[in-house]
């Protein structure tokens, strides 16, 4: 199964994708981790994009889908994948489907602005080892303490208000037409979040008919 995981930020996809990625026993393909990854072996298209990063420049959709097709191209691909991260934009969506990248649904996670400030707001991570918590649904033992190592818990500056509020204004704006274009092509699964990550597990089974 080749699914895209669509949603805005702190909407959960990565949790979900995981759990998928080990259920249908395929794998997970993040943007950031494969961007890293053929910058780190300099692939030819790794090295392109390192010359954009090193010069503090965005790397440009040609180089990004350059590297998902070259990740996609490896064996453990070839029974499907997950994309989480890509495409963020309707050009990049095109991009894909002229490479002749192609999916059998896009999962997209329904979750409102107001949930996604209180989760990222009460999003807390330890300095030291990096271990997360939350403080509402999971909240380390001593306050501000981390369980595992008793180093100090911090709001990320990514999951601040001013930041989450930017981030969703992207997402609306760049992203969100996706919903519309995967749409057209009969293939948009939409997945309201649930009250917990099984719950929404679930949710997202049965919109793929697992």
């Amino acid at each position: 199964m080749k699914l895209i995981m669509l949603g805005a930020p702190g909407a959960g996809k990565g949790t979900q994708g995981a759990i998928l990625s080990e259920k249908l026993a395929i794998p997970t393909i993040s943007t950031g981790n494969i961007l890293r990854a053929a910058v780190k072996n300099g692939t030819p298209v790794g090295l392109q994009a390192k010359s954009f990063m090193d010069a503090g420049k965005l790397v440009p959709d040609e180089v990004i889908i350059g590297i998902v097709a070259e990740r996609l191209a490896q064996e453990d691909c070839r029974d499907g994948y997950i994309l989480d991260g890509v495409p963020r934009t309707i050009a990049q969506a095109e991009a894909l489907e002229q490479n002749g990248i192609v999916f059998d649904a896009v999962v997209s996670i329904e979750i409102s602005d107001e949930e996604i400030e209180e989760r990222m707001e009460g999003r807390r991570f330890c300095h030291s080892c990096g271990a997360t918590y939350h403080v509402k649904n999971a909240p380390s033992k001593v306050e501000g303490v981390c369980d595992k190592c008793g180093g100090a818990l911090e709001l990320r500056d990514d999951d601040k208000p001013a930041t989450v509020k930017h981030r969703l204004e992207v997402y609306h704006a760049e992203t969100e037409p996706l919903k519309d274009f995967y749409e057209q092509r009969g293939i948009l699964r939409p997945v309201d979040n649930q009250p917990t990550i099984e719950a929404t597990t679930k949710a997202v089974l049965n919109a793929l008919n697992i």
